[in-house]
């Protein structure tokens, strides 16, 4: 037996073959030393030798277990993008696609830890974090060897706990995240109630939160809308905003949009999405104008206050919607510039999809073809509350964590001007995502 180094490593030679016998599975010690590995940019064969596993191991442990930081905002990762001359609408036919391969990402180290160009990427970003990865692997070993290890007694309780919040709206995410006292993973409460082991709490099928298209009705005769002139597009088109952000990469981002059921009498919500945090401002409107929509620009920009407006609405992106064509009196108060306007591409939701998948959320409680005002959508008060229960309900993709928390954390300025708009957090079990929120 004897020591080596490997990258600044101490490293034991000539451990035995009984004891390699009993370290088949990687300890939360090995997950450590590979994110170490990783920041400091050794490669997977040092890592593997430092806790002696083959570097097969050590490739599929940091692909199956890194998770995905940042997206690519272009369709197709290509890495002609910057000199692309089709307005990076990307497709895989495009004749100067070459598909974006990162070294260090890709191949090296696996994942984007430590690395010097981190920040200025406009690529996906993984990350690799040990007690993230070694959480997904009790959950895994635990799903695996666990049947139903209940008694009869505390499936009823659990049932029972777990119908309570399956009602008001919560995933199944939510609930484990938020209930301590819940100690199986998401995975198994699913192969519960498929199982039928909460059938004493009449739990037999959830309503499962699935994606749905978008089908739009074309009328035989339609009656086009005078579009205004479109000047106002020039230097705030979908490439300008890419230019934007590639010269300014850390600026603030927010995605607005509308959402309604009734196009003739509303009520209309218009919705800003903070790229930062997940949260989501809504506007309450009895019309669906251009000048309402600078109003709740005007609202957002007031709430705030000029000092954290200024700090968390960089950029406003939204979409070529008649309603939002005032761009100079969105971006300027009093002569003096505030924010910046830029607008997707014509029929590319997907350009702002992130505040499309929140609307989903909204949607929960706000369903299509569904009367607003009858559901108890009335006013800018009752539309607070909707904000606050979906703005407190935990993420996945903030590790567990609510908007309105990360934003407490983060940005306690902001959260006060929130909290003083009529926003405010929602304890995690009383969280209503269901249209009877307004009528309790």
């Amino acid at each position: 037996m004897f020591l080596y180094i490997i990258h600044g490593w101490l490293v034991e030679k000539g451990t035995s073959a009984m004891n390699k016998k009993y370290k088949k599975h990687l300890t939360l010690e090995d997950r450590e030393k590979i994110q170490r590995g990783i920041i400091e940019g050794i490669s997977k064969s040092s890592m593997a030798k430092i806790i002696e596993k083959d570097i097969s191991t050590v490739s599929k442990e940091i692909k199956s277990k890194r998770t995905l930081d940042y997206r690519c905002r272009m369709n197709l990762e290509c890495t002609n993008y910057k000199t692309c001359v089709f307005g990076r609408v990307c497709i895989e036919e495009c004749p100067d696609y070459i598909k974006y391969k990162c070294i260090r990402r890709d191949h090296s180290v696996g994942a984007c830890n430590g690395c010097s160009n981190y920040r200025g990427c406009r690529y996906n970003k993984f990350r690799y974090d040990a007690t993230i990865a070694h959480k997904k692997y009790l959950n895994t070993l635990s799903d695996s060897r666990q049947g139903v290890d209940l008694t009869t007694s505390e499936a009823k309780e659990l049932g029972d706990k777990v119908k309570t919040l399956v009602d008001q709206g919560h995933s199944l995410y939510q609930i484990v995240n938020d209930n301590k006292d819940i100690t199986v993973s998401v995975k198994t409460l699913y192969n519960y109630i498929e199982s039928g082991v909460f059938r004493v709490s009449g739990l037999l099928d959830i309503n499962l939160r699935q994606k749905t298209s978008r089908i739009r009705k074309i009328s035989k005769d339609p009656k086009f809308k005078k579009r205004a002139d479109r000047k106002y597009l020039k230097g705030r088109q979908y490439e300008d905003y890419l230019n934007y952000i590639e010269a300014n990469p850390n600026a603030s981002v927010v995605q607005m949009d509308t959402v309604y059921n009734d196009v003739s009498n509303g009520p209309f919500i218009q919705t800003f999405k903070f790229l930062n945090s997940g949260f989501i401002f809504c506007v309450y409107h009895r019309e669906k104008t251009s000048k309402a929509m600078v109003s709740g620009v005007q609202l957002l920009y007031n709430t705030l206050g000029s000092d954290v407006f200024s700090k968390q609405v960089n950029v406003i992106l939204t979409d070529n919607g008649s309603e939002f064509y005032d761009a100079l009196n969105m971006e300027f108060i009093d002569g003096a510039l505030r924010t910046h306007i830029f607008y997707c591409e014509p029929m590319q939701s997907g350009q702002k999809g992130s505040i499309e998948n929140k609307h989903r959320e909204l949607r929960y409680i706000l369903p299509k073809k569904k009367n607003l005002s009858e559901l108890g959508l009335k006013d800018q008060t009752s539309l607070n509350v909707i904000t606050s229960h979906v703005n407190s309900a935990s993420l996945k993709t903030l590790n567990g964590k609510s908007s309105l928390e990360l934003i407490r954390f983060l940005y306690d300025d902001m959260y006060d001007k929130l909290i003083e708009f009529g926003i405010k957090e929602i304890p995690k079990n009383d969280i209503i995502l269901k249209p009877y929120l307004l009528k309790k």
